[in-house]
C-alpha cells in the first residue's frame, strides 16, 4: 500500500516546503531537516533505514568515545561477540560513519573489516538498499562516499560487490546529460575500467556494463562530452573483442545498440569483423543470425531504467484505469522526457514495456491501462525524427526473428494492438507503423531478408493463433490507408489479406496519405536529437523529409543532411538540357553564402515558363523536376515562416522566396487556361515529397494580393492531390502546420475560417487541432480577431455539437473553446442542450461557463426547462445556484415560468402520440426533478427572500400535489406545506380578495406590464385564467400545516 501511495510522489528535493510537509517530518515550520544523508531541501520524514543507521551510529560513537585505538578495537570486538543484534548495530554504525564522515572513512572501513562476522554481508545488503531506494536523493558527499566504498570493496575482493556495481549502473539515467548523471556514468566507468581483472571474473557484470555503456554512447555526442564518449567506446569495444562470449548473451538487443553507434570508427571495424570474420571474435560465433535469434533477457532491458521509473510504469499498468492515465503520463513526461536529450529514452521504455511488463490475465481482462496505450503515447510524443524511427524499430524488434518456441507472444502483442486501436482515432500512427513494417523486411539487413520476412510472418500467424486479433484483414486492407500502402501490404503479406474485403463491409473514407520518404533507424545522435541523417539502414516515416536516392545497407559513417550538399544528380540526368541548366543554376545560387533570393526567384520563374511550353510535362519531367525542387526548397519549407516582427512590410517580404514563385504563377493564371494543369501537376508532385508545401500555400494566399479568388486556388490545388478533397487536404495541412509551426498556425486561423467556412466553421477536429497547442497569448489574439470581426469559429446552429464534442478534451482546450465562444454574439439558448450531457464531476469547465452565462440572463421557459431537466444530486449544485440567482433578480418572472411549465406539460399529454411528438421537440423535466430542485432551492433561500410566497409558484405546487404519488408527497412534504398554507388562507376570502385587488390603490405583484420579448415569455400569460377554473373543479380538501 505504501508503494502504491508513493509511486507518483514527487522527489522530495522538489517539495515546496509547505507546513504540511514540515509537520509530517516532525519538525517545526522553517526548521531545516535533521539529516546527514539526504539533500538539505528534503522535507520527507526520515525513513526506517536512516533512523536505524543514526541509532546504530550513536551506539557506536558511545562505545568508542574517549578510547584509544587499541581500546576501541577491543571494545568493538567484545561487543559484536555478544550476539547478532550487537553485531548489526556496530556494523551499521561504522557504515553510517563511512558515508557521512569522509575524513575518518578509511579508519572506519578498517574497523569494519576487523569486526565483521559475515564477510560484510550486512553492509552490502544495506548499501544496496540505500542505492536502490534513495540514491537520487543522497547528498553529493554521500554519493561520493558510496563510490569510494565501492572501490575499496572491489580492491579487497569482497564477495557480492558486483551486486553493488549493478545497482549503481542502474542509477545512470538514459537521455540525461546533467552534471550529476554524467558524473555517476564517468565514475562507474573508471571503477570498472581500472579493475578489469576483477571485472572479468563476473560475466553478468561484464554484459550489463557493455549494454549500459553502449546505450550511453548515444547520449554523449556533445563536444563537451567527447572525452567521456571516447572512454566509453574504448571500454565497450575492448570488452566485446576480449569477452565476446560473455557479451553475446545479451542477444538481439546488442545488435540494436550497435546500430545506434555504427558511425563510430571503432564500432565500424567491429561491425566489419562481426559480418565478415565472426570467428575472430569467438570460435563459437557464427554470425549475426546467431545473435538475432537469441531473445534478450529481461535483466538487460530492465537495467536501463531506474527503480523509480520501473515503479511508476508498473503502477500505471497495474493500478490506473484506462482513460485516467493522462495526469500520470504528463508527470512522467515532465520528470523524464522533457529535454531534447531524453528522446533516446523512449526506446528503453518501449523495450521495457514489451519485454518486461507482462500483465496477468486478470489485468488483461480489467479496465487497467493496457500496454499498447502507453506505447502509443510514447510514439505520439516523439519530437525527433531519429528518435521516432528508433522507437518503431524497438517496437518491432522481436518480430524480425521471432520463434514461437523461444520468444513470447507478449513481446509482439503491443505492436499489433497499437496499430489496431490507433486506426480509428490516430490513423496516421497505424499507417506509419504498417509502412515501417513493410520496409523493414528488405532494408534491415539485405542478406537476411528471407529470415526477416519469415520472422514477421511467423509473428502474424502467432497473433492469429493466440486470438490477439481475430483477423488482420480489417487492418491490412482498410480504406483509411493510402492506396499505395495497401498495395505494398498486399505484396508483403498477401496470405493475411482477404480478397473479400470490400467497401460494402467497411465504410469508405478518405485515404490517409503516407509520404514515400526515407528516414534513418540506425544512427548515432551526435549533438541533439533533432538532427536528421542519411544512413546505411533506412526506412519510411511519415514525419521525416525525403533526402532522395536509394538507400543501401552498408556499415559506413553516416552523412548529415544539414552539412552535406544535396545530391540531385540522378534526377538531373532525367531532365532535358534546358531544364537541367536552370536547375543547376538554382542549385548554385542556393549554395552561395549570401543566398541571393532574388536571383533564385528569377530562375524559378524561368523554370515555370519553360515547363508551361512543354507538351508532355507530366510523363517526361514532372517527377525528376519535383525531386530537384523538393531538395532545393527543403530549407525554405523547414524554416520558420513568419518574421520575428510581423509588420505588414516584413510579412510581404517573407513571401519573396523561390518556392512562392510557383504559387504566384498559379494565382495569376486563369482557371480556364489549359497550361495551369501543368503547374498543378508540379505542385502535386512537390506536395508528395514535401507535405509542408500545403500550409506554405495557405500562408502565401493569406498574404498575397495577386488574386481575390484565393479559396478557388487552394481548392483546385487540393483536388489535384492524391487526397482529391478540400476538407481532407485542409485538415492534413493544418495538422502539418501544427506539428511544425504553431505561430504560423495561429496566423492562418482567421484566413482558413474566412475563406473556407463550409469546412471549417463547426469542424470539431479542426478546432481541437488549434486549441491543443496554443498558449494564453495566442488565445487572446484569436479572441481579438473574433471581436474585430475577422474570425468566426462558431455558428448558432452547430455550436452545441462542437461544445458537446469538446467535453472530452483537455481542461485548457475546453477553456480556450469557451473563451472563443464567449467572444461571439451567440445567444445562450444555443448551448442549453449541453446541460443534458454535462456531468458535474467530469465536465466542470463546460458547466461553470454555462452557469456564469445564465447568471446574467433573463430567464425564459426554455432555460428553465433545460435547467430543471438535470438530475438532482447533493453534490451537483448547478440547478440550485442558477435558480437562486434568478429568484433574486427575477423573482416574479421565475415563479410564472415554473407555473407555466408545470401547467403546460400537464395539458400537453392527453395522448401517447402528442406526448411522443412533444418530447422529441423539447426536453421535459419529470415531476420528481421539478420538486427536487425546488426543494433544494427552498433549503438555501433566506427568510428575507419571498420567492416561495409568489402566488404563481404556490399554484404550481398545488397543481403538482393533486396528481403526484403519495411517495412524492411524503418526500417533499415541507415543500407542499407552503402550498397548503396558501390554499387555506385564500379559500375563505377568495371572492373578497379579488374585489380588493381590483380596487386597491396599491399595485399587486401582477400589475406591472411586461414586454413580450419572446414566445416563451407570453406563455405564463396564457395560463393565468386557468388556475381558478382548475380550483373550482377540484373537490379535494387538504389539511392545513403551518410551515
Amino acid at each position: 500500500v505504501n508503494n502504491e501511495l508513493h509511486a507518483f510522489r514527487p522527489d522530495r528535493s522538489n517539495c515546496s516546503g509547505g507546513l504540511c510537509c514540515t509537520l509530517a517530518a516532525g519538525m517545526e515550520p522553517n526548521q531545516p531537516p535533521k539529516t546527514r544523508l539526504y539533500e538539505v531541501g528534503s522535507l520527507d520524514p526520515k525513513d526506517d533505514l536512516e533512523e536505524k543507521l543514526e541509532h546504530c551510529h550513536e551506539t557506536y560513537v558511545g562505545l568508542v568515545t574517549g578510547l584509544s585505538e587499541r581500546e576501541a578495537h577491543d571494545t568493538l570486538n567484545a561487543t559484536v561477540c555478544k550476539g547478532m543484534q550487537e553485531h548489526e548495530e556496530i556494523t551499521l554504525g561504522l557504515l553510517y560513519n563511512i558515508l557521512v564522515e569522509p575524513t575518518s572513512a578509511q579508519k572506519s572501513l578498517s574497523d569494519l573489516t576487523f569486526i565483521t562476522r559475515d564477510g560484510l554481508g550486512l553492509v552490502l545488503v544495506k548499501l544496496n538498499q540505500l542505492i536502490t531506494d534513495h540514491f537520487s536523493k543522497l547528498q553529493e558527499s554521500v554519493r561520493t562516499q558510496v563510490l569510494w566504498l565501492t572501490r575499496e570493496l572491489i580492491k579487497t575482493s569482497v564477495a557480492g560487490t558486483d551486486g553493488i556495481c549493478l545497482s549503481l549502473l542502474k542509477q545512470i539515467v538514459g537521455g540525461d546529460v546533467t552534471q550529476k548523471n554524467v558524473w555517476l556514468a564517468e565514475s562507474m566507468l573508471d571503477v570498472l575500467a581500472n579493475n578489469r581483472a576483477w571485472l572479468d571474473k563476473h560475466p553478468v557484470l561484464v554484459s550489463i556494463s557493455v549494454y549500459t555503456y553502449l546505450r550511453l554512447v548515444e547520449d554523449h555526442g556533445a563536444q563537451m562530452l567527447a572525452g567521456l564518449r571516447q572512454k566509453e567506446v574504448d571500454f565497450c569495444v575492448t570488452l566485446l573483442r576480449e569477452k565476446w562470449t560473455d557479451c553475446a548473451v545479451i542477444g538481439r538487443d546488442l545488435v540494436r545498440l550497435l546500430q545506434h553507434v555504427a558511425r563510430i570508427p571503432e564500432v565500424e571495424r567491429l561491425w566489419r569483423d562481426m559480418i565478415q570474420n565472426p570467428q575472430t571474435l569467438s570460435h563459437q560465433f557464427t554470425g549475426l543470425s546467431q545473435l538475432m535469434t537469441l531473445r534478450t533477457s529481461r535483466k538487460f532491458l530492465a537495467c536501463r531504467l531506474t527503480p523509480e521509473m520501473e515503479n511508476k510504469l508498473h503502477f500505471i499498468t497495474s493500478k490506473v484505469r484506462f482513460g485516467q492515465q493522462q495526469r500520470y503520463q504528463d508527470w512522467f513526461q515532465r520528470q523524464y522526457l522533457s529535454t531534447p536529450e531524453s528522446q533516446s529514452l523512449r526506446c528503453d521504455l518501449i523495450r521495457y514495456i514489451c519485454g518486461v511488463i507482462h500483465p496477468s490475465n486478470e489485468i488483461l481482462c480489467s479496465d487497467i491501462v493496457p500496454r499498447w496505450a502507453l506505447i502509443g503515447w510514447l510514439l505520439m510524443s516523439c519530437k525527433s525524427n531519429v528518435a521516432a524511427s528508433n522507437a518503431k524499430l524497438s517496437l518491432f524488434y522481436d518480430w524480425l526473428f521471432y520463434q514461437p518456441d523461444k520468444d513470447s507472444i507478449m513481446n509482439i502483442e503491443p505492436a499489433i494492438l497499437v496499430m489496431h486501436h490507433s486506426l480509428r482515432s490516430h490513423p496516421h500512427i497505424t499507417a506509419t507503423l504498417l509502412d515501417f513494417l513493410c520496409r523493414i523486411i528488405p532494408n534491415f539487413f539485405p542478406p537476411y531478408e528471407a529470415q526477416g520476412r519469415q520472422g514477421i510472418h511467423t509473428s502474424l500467424r502467432q497473433i492469429l493463433e493466440k486470438r490477439v486479433l481475430p483477423s488482420l484483414s480489417p487492418l491490412f486492407d482498410n480504406p483509411k490507408l493510402d492506396k499505395d500502402l495497401r498495395v505494398m501490404i498486399r505484396d508483403k503479406f498477401s496470405e493475411f489479406c482477404t480478397a473479400t474485403a470490400s467497401a460494402a463491409k467497411v465504410p469508405a473514407e478518405e485515404p490517409l496519405l503516407v509520404k514515400p520518404e526515407v528516414v534513418l533507424i540506425s544512427s548515432d545522435n551526435d549533438k541533439n536529437n533533432d538532427r536528421e541523417y542519411v544512413g546505411e539502414v533506412a526506412f519510411s516515416d511519415e514525419d521525416d523529409d525525403e533526402v532522395g536516392g536509394k538507400v543501401h545497407w552498408k556499415f559506413r559513417p553516416i552523412k548529415e543532411v544539414e552539412d552535406s550538399p544535396v545530391d540531385i544528380s540522378d534526377s538531373l540526368e532525367r531532365l532535358d538540357s534546358e531544364l537541367r541548366d536552370l536547375v543547376v543554376q538554382l542549385q548554385a545560387d542556393s549554395d552561395m553564402s549570401y543566398n541571393d533570393t532574388e536571383a533564385q526567384c528569377e530562375v524559378v520563374d524561368k523554370i515555370v515558363e519553360t515547363i508551361l511550353q512543354m507538351e508532355d510535362f507530366e510523363s517526361e519531367a514532372a517527377s525528376p523536376l519535383a525531386d530537384c525542387l523538393s531538395a532545393l526548397f527543403r530549407k525554405q519549407l523547414l524554416g520558420k515562416v513568419l518574421p520575428t516582427e510581423a509588420t505588414q512590410e516584413s510579412i510581404l517580404e517573407s513571401i519573396e522566396k523561390p518556392v512562392y514563385v510557383i504559387f504566384r504563377n498559379l494565382c495569376q493564371m486563369s482557371e480556364d487556361d489549359p497550361s495551369v494543369e501543368i503547374l498543378y501537376t508540379l505542385t502535386e508532385k512537390l506536395y508528395q515529397r514535401q507535405p509542408r508545401l500545403g500550409y506554405h500555400l495557405l500562408y502565401y494566399l493569406s498574404v498575397s494580393k495577386v488574386t481575390e479568388d484565393k479559396a478557388r486556388v487552394y481548392e483546385d490545388f487540393s483536388n489535384h492531390t492524391q487526397l482529391e478533397d478540400l476538407e481532407t487536404c485542409l485538415m492534413m495541412d493544418i495538422k502539418e502546420c501544427q506539428d511544425n509551426d504553431i505561430s504560423l498556425l495561429c496566423y492562418l486561423v482567421p484566413f482558413v475560417y474566412t475563406q473556407f467556412p463550409n469546412v471549417s466553421v463547426g469542424n470539431t477536429e479542426l478546432l481541437n487541432l488549434i486549441v491543443a497547442v496554443i498558449d494564453p497569448a495566442q488565445l487572446q489574439e484569436l479572441v481579438f480577431q473574433v471581436m474585430l470581426g475577422n474570425l468566426t469559429t462558431f455558428r448558432k446552429e452547430s455550436v452545441a455539437n462542437v461544445l458537446l464534442a469538446s467535453l472530452n478534451w483537455e481542461s485548457f482546450e475546453q477553456f480556450a473553446v469557451w473563451q472563443l465562444f464567449l467572444a461571439h454574439d451567440i445567444p445562450v439558448e444555443a448551448v442549453l442542450p449541453i446541460l443534458q450531457k454535462a456531468n458535474y464531476k467530469d465536465h466542470a469547465e463546460a458547466l461553470t461557463n454555462t452557469l456564469l452565462m445564465l447568471k446574467v440572463e433573463r430567464p425564459t421557459l426554455e432555460m428553465v426547462r433545460y435547467v430543471m431537466i438535470r438530475e438532482c444530486s447533493e453534490q451537483d449544485h448547478f440547478t440550485t445556484c442558477i435558480l437562486r440567482q434568478w429568484s433574486l433578480d427575477h423573482e416574479e418572472r421565475l415563479a410564472d415560468l415554473v407555473k407555466s411549465m408545470v401547467f403546460k406539460f400537464s395539458q400537453s399529454t392527453p395522448t401517447r402520440k402528442s406526448k411522443r411528438s412533444t418530447s422529441s421537440r423539447q426536453p421535459t423535466p419529470t415531476t420528481h426533478q421539478v420538486l427536487g430542485h425546488l426543494d433544494n432551492l427552498r433549503q438555501v433561500c433566506t427568510p428575507r427572500q419571498t420567492f416561495f410566497g409568489q402566488e404563481a409558484l404556490l399554484q404550481a405546487l398545488q397543481h403538482i400535489q393533486q396528481s403526484c404519488s403519495d411517495m412524492l408527497k411524503t418526500k417533499f412534504s415541507d415543500l407542499f406545506a407552503l402550498a397548503e398554507d396558501f390554499e387555506d388562507s385564500s379559500r375563505p376570502t377568495r371572492q373578497k380578495t379579488r374585489k380588493v385587488s381590483n380596487t386597491s390603490p396599491k399595485p399587486t405583484k401582477r400589475t406591472a406590464p411586461r414586454e413580450p420579448d419572446s414566445s416563451s415569455d407570453s406563455e405564463p400569460e396564457e395560463v393565468r385564467s386557468k388556475p381558478p377554473k382548475k380550483k373550482k373543479k377540484s373537490s379535494a380538501t387538504v389539511a392545513s400545516d403551518s410551515d
